[in-house]
Parts: structure tokens; C-alpha cells; sequence
């Protein structure tokens, strides 16, 4: 039975992997979590310098799932090459980068730092807002989507995934677009823009006022955009948004997903992840599937 996949040229044991910002690089779940049974770590934001992220309050809990506003804290580029990447190095697991910058230069100046560094692939998050105009995210305009796509992979060694939010009218204009600027591979999808409000206080419970909607109510949504864009582009997909248990990942894949990842999940029961890949590979064995690349995309009507 064949659980690797293949994305862009990188094999991966299996197809699951940690989505960014819920398992920082990997040294907080490391006591629960053994990083070598997985396909992936995908690491925390990393910016070119370090980030504060937003005030306090900024993370809720709401009906399925959550709300966070941490705003892409991180410690820069710098002490994440010193830190992190020799401490996942350590394991038998591929190694993803998530990027995140405000201008077009912080992310070139983030992937050329990594050009020369042992890891395996770059995510580029272009859910965020880019101050150059006017503060609407790179990933809600498919011109720059293009744009920042084709700049990164001129400066990038390693195969570049581009990480689309779901913030738009039309998941599959963006992922076009990405596709379009010589994007590797997909990740879908980011949090949804949600609000919490305090009856009693009458106030915002978050600092932000708004924060990104993550966890199982998002699922079906992800699932849909899954699907929508394998529909539309040929590179492959990370498949993201409400992952909490193996048949989640599998619907994901039946959607048109290579690989998963799975976020809020790991919050609320650490080993989830591998508790995944179990499934996945119980599942194989029902269904007397013998390489994982069967079910990708392999959902029929009734």
C-alpha cells in the first residue's frame, strides 16, 4: 500500500501534513506529536523581520470552531533559520516555509534567505494585506496574485506553493491566476473573515474586531473550493479547512486534493495528525485502495 505523494517533485511519506500558525515550527508538539509519521511540517508565518502581531484579546471560541486575530506574530527570518530549522532537521519529515510579508520585497527578501536553506518546499501567504495599496490582501486582486506569484518564483529554489483565501467571489479566478504566474502547487483554504460580539459587555471580543474562521463549520466550504479549483487549474492541491478526523481528509482528496493539512484540529487533540494518517491508511485497507493517488479527485456523482 502507497501512501507518498508527490507535489512538484517533492515526495511525501504520506499526505498529511500541519497547517501554518497551529503547530508553530513543530517544538511545541513534539512531546505529543512523533514529526517523523508525518508528510509535512508546515511551519508558523515567517517575515523578513520579526512581527508583534495584533493586541490582546485575539483568539475565541465560537459555534464549530474558532477566531483568531493573532496577526502573523513571529520571530523574523533570522532567529527561524538559527531556531527552527535545525530543530525539524531532526526529523524524518519534509520541511514547509510559510511566508508572510506586507510588501512584494518582504516576501522576495524572506525567499531569497531560504534559497540556500534545507527546506523542502515555500507556502507564500498572500492573504496578507499589502500596504502598498491601501491594505487589501494580495490574494483578493488576481492581478496581484500573479504578480507576487511570478516575483517569487524568480527568486525562490524551491518549489513554491501559494496559499489562496477563500475572501473572494471566486476561488477559481485567484487559483487561475497563481497557476498563471508559475505556481507549484495550491493550498486552499485560508480562514474565512468572521466577528464574535460580547452581549453582555456589548463589545468586540476581539481587539481586532474581526478575526479569521477556522475549524469544522468551515469544512463543506473548503471542501467546495477543493473541488472547484481541481477543476480548474493542472498543479496540485493542498487541501485545508476544518480537517478534524480522517474521513475529513479523505473528503478532501475525493475533492481533488494531493495532500492535507490539518490546523485548528491540533488545538483541541494534539496527535490528531497522526491519528490521520492512520485512518487514511485504515480506509486504504477497507477499500482495497493501493496507491493513494486512486482516490485523488475520484468523487462521482450518485
Amino acid at each position: 500500500m502507497n501512501l507518498s505523494v508527490d507535489l512538484a517533485g517533492v515526495t511525501l511519506k504520506n499526505p498529511v501534513m500541519t497547517a501554518s500558525g497551529t503547530f508553530g515550527s513543530g517544538q511545541e508538539f513534539s512531546e505529543f506529536v512523533d514529526l517523523n509519521q508525518l508528510g509535512a511540517v508546515v511551519t508558523k508565518g515567517v517575515a523578513n523581520i520579526p512581527w508583534e502581531g495584533n493586541p490582546t484579546p485575539r483568539v475565541a471560541e465560537v459555534y464549530g470552531g474558532m477566531l483568531n486575530a493573532v496577526g502573523l506574530q513571529n520571530p523574523g527570518i533570522d532567529l527561524f533559520v538559527e531556531r527552527d530549522i535545525p530543530f525539524l532537521k531532526k526529523y524524518d519529515t519534509k520541511i514547509i516555509v510559510n511566508v508572510c510579508g506586507k510588501t512584494t520585497e518582504d516576501y522576495v527578501e524572506v525567499v531569497e534567505r531560504l534559497s540556500n536553506q534545507p527546506v523542502d518546499m515555500l507556502e507564500i501567504n498572500i492573504s496578507c494585506p499589502n500596504v502598498k495599496e491601501g491594505g487589501i490582501a494580495f490574494g483578493q486582486d488576481p492581478k496581484a496574485v500573479e504578480a507576487i506569484t511570478k516575483e517569487v518564483k524568480k527568486h525562490a529554489t524551491q518549489p513554491v506553493i501559494m496559499k489562496l483565501s477563500p475572501n473572494v467571489t471566486d476561488i477559481t479566478e485567484m487559483a487561475r491566476a497563481a497557476e498563471a504566474g508559475g505556481a507549484d502547487v495550491l493550498s486552499l483554504i485560508n480562514t474565512l473573515t468572521g466577528m464574535k460580539i460580547d452581549v453582555n459587555r456589548r463589545c468586540f471580543v476581539l481587539a481586532n474586531r474581526t478575526g479569521g474562521m477556522s475549524g469544522p463549520a468551515i469544512h463543506p466550504i473548503a471542501v467546495r473550493m477543493v473541488y472547484q479549483t481541481a477543476q480548474a487549474v493542472k498543479i496540485p492541491i493542498i487541501g485545508m479547512g476544518g480537517i478534524m478526523n480522517a474521513e475529513d481528509a479523505i473528503e478532501m482528496i475525493l475533492a481533488g486534493a494531493t495532500a492535507v493539512s490539518v490546523g485548528t484540529a491540533n488545538f483541541t487533540n494534539p496527535s490528531v495528525t497522526m491519528e490521520i494518517v492512520d485512518g487514511i491508511r485504515d480506509y486504504m485497507e477497507r477499500y482495497q485502495v493501493e496507491n493513494i493517488s486512486e482516490l485523488v479527485g475520484a468523487v462521482r456523482d450518485r
